[in-house]
Formats: C-alpha cells, sequence, structure tokens
C-alpha cells in the first residue's frame, strides 16, 4: 500500500513522539518510584519491585514528611543549603561572566595562554584537588564557616567558558557602536550585553544550582557542625538514626529533589537556547 508523503510525515512524527515518550519515562521512572515510595508506609516501600503497581502507593500518606521534620531540623538544612549556593551562584554569575567577556571581547597580552589554561583545567575532576583544598581551607582556619564552602567555588572554568562562546556570538560591531557612543567596556557590558544574554545565564544558574545544591563531598569534609549542615549532609543523617526507616528517607530526597524540578520546570527553554547557542565557535 502506498503511502501519501502527508501520512508518512504523520507516521514518522508518531514514530518519534512516541519513542521519545518512552525513553522520557524511562529517565524518570526512578524520580517517579521515590515519589510513590515516600507516600508508602513502610511495609508497602520494597513490594511489587517487579510491577507497575510499585509505582501507585497504597494508603497514601503524608507520615513520611512528617517524621522528616521531626527527626531533624530539615528547615534549618534547606535554609543552609540555598544560603550558601545562592551566594555561590550570584558571585559566580557576576564574575565568570566578567572574565568570559574579557577572553571574548577584548584583546590583551597573554589572552590565548590564558583561554588555553581554562580549558585544560576544565577536565581536571573536582576530586583530585579535594585534598589540597581541604588543606588551605583548614589552614585559613575556615573549617566549618561559610567560607569553606563558598569561596573555593566563586570562579569556574566551565562557566567562564560557557559565557565566553556565548560572548563570542555577540556581534562586534554592536560592541564598536558602544564605544563610539561613549560607552567605557564595562558599561558596554553591563548596559548591552548583559540585557541580551539571558540564556546564557539562565544556563549557568541551572547547572551551577543543581551542582552545589547535590554536592555531598566537599560539605562532608567543610562542615563539622550541625548549624551549617546542608540537605544533603541532613539526609544522610537518616541512616545513623535508629530505627534506620526508609519512608522518611525517601520523602526527604523528594524535598531534596523538588526544588531542581521546578526550577528546570520553569527555566528549561532558557536552558535549552543557551546550550544550543554556546560551543559554536572555538
Amino acid at each position: 500500500m502506498n503511502l501519501s508523503v502527508e501520512n508518512r510525515r504523520r507516521i514518522a512524527k508518531a514514530v518519534f513522539y512516541t519513542g521519545n515518550t518512552i525513553i522520557a519515562l524511562i529517565f524518570v521512572s526512578p524520580l517517579l518510584w521515590m515519589i510513590a515510595s515516600s507516600l508508602k508506609p513502610e511495609s508497602e516501600l520494597f513490594s511489587n519491585l517487579n510491577s507497575i503497581k510499585t509505582f501507585i502507593p497504597k494508603g497514601a500518606s503524608l507520615n513520611n514528611y512528617k517524621e522528616v521534620f521531626q527527626r531533624v531540623p530539615m528547615l534549618q538544612y534547606i535554609g543552609n543549603s540555598i544560603f550558601y549556593v545562592t551566594i555561590i551562584v550570584i558571585f559566580d554569575l557576576i564574575i565568570n561572566s566578567l572574565c568570559g567577556y574579557a577572553l571574548a571581547k577584548l584583546n590583551f597580552k597573554g589572552k590565548g595562554v590564558l583561554i588555553s589554561v581554562i580549558i585544560s583545567l576544565m577536565v581536571l575532576p573536582t576530586e583530585a584537588i579535594m585534598l589540597p583544598l581541604y588543606k588551605v581551607v583548614s589552614t585559613f582556619g575556615w573549617i566549618n564557616h561559610w567560607q569553606a564552602l563558598i569561596v573555593p567555588f566563586v570562579s569556574k572554568c566551565f562557566s567562564i567558558y560557557m559565557f565566553r562562546q556565548f560572548f563570542l556570538e555577540i556581534p562586534d560591531e554592536l560592541i564598536e557602536a558602544a564605544a563610539i557612543d561613549g560607552c567605557s567596556p564595562f558599561r558596554t557590558f553591563v548596559n548591552v550585553v548583559v540585557p541580551i544574554s539571558g540564556n546564557v545565564y539562565a544556563t549557568v544558574f541551572i547547572l551551577d544550582y543543581v551542582s552545589h545544591w547535590n554536592d555531598f563531598m566537599w560539605p562532608m569534609l567543610a562542615v563539622t557542625g550541625s548549624d551549617k549542615r546542608t540537605i544533603q549532609l541532613g539526609i544522610q543523617t537518616f541512616f545513623g538514626l535508629k530505627p534506620i526507616n526508609y519512608g522518611p528517607i525517601m520523602a526527604a530526597l523528594a524535598i531534596s529533589a523538588l526544588p531542581m524540578v521546578m526550577m528546570f520546570l520553569f527555566l528549561q527553554k532558557y536552558y535549552v537556547q543557551g546550550i544550543s547557542t554556546t560551543g559554536i565557535k572555538g
């Protein structure tokens, strides 16, 4: 049977969206299972794992969520995470965007070498510098202080690279026109470049916030007291409280994931546009 071009397009589109939906459900299934488990009583938590029924909580209740706030000061942990991650992100957006703009649009001696160093450092994992970083922070007496959580992560090579790649796409004629009008490089950046760079700012904002919100290793090393414990460290304390109930743990994980999910849902358009418009030029 011969199909018309229009019918072929419809079938191809249906197959495309069906395949994408299936893949999306596979990737999101752990999150759905976690949310469903957070609403289950402890006795039903690991039942029907081989069935679709595991995603349908029977007798759903918020008891696990209530227990989370009763067993640990979760509101304090959430507030701590919001505080230090927000400060990191603010400084990241300001400092690294300025660095990216300078590397993209200004000419100065050693610029090529500096770009090469930044790109080289991007492949260096944080774990490789964790021990010397801890030694430096300890020498400054910052352990269990906000400085230990914030200062080492204000500047990031990846953020600088993202900003530089985006700013390279801005026409030089626009920068030159601002200079002719008497704008200094900084004023040009603030009044001309920043207003048209919302996509890359949103992209860096999401990547940075998610990275530090979910960070566990460094806060575990840098925070020794409960007063500055982050939400990820707060979740870890459930494994040291007897009895160990996995229902509240799932509820705490759901609480931790919710802000990141909401952030991505509201900013996903800018995130996709920012990713698609960076990395085009070298």
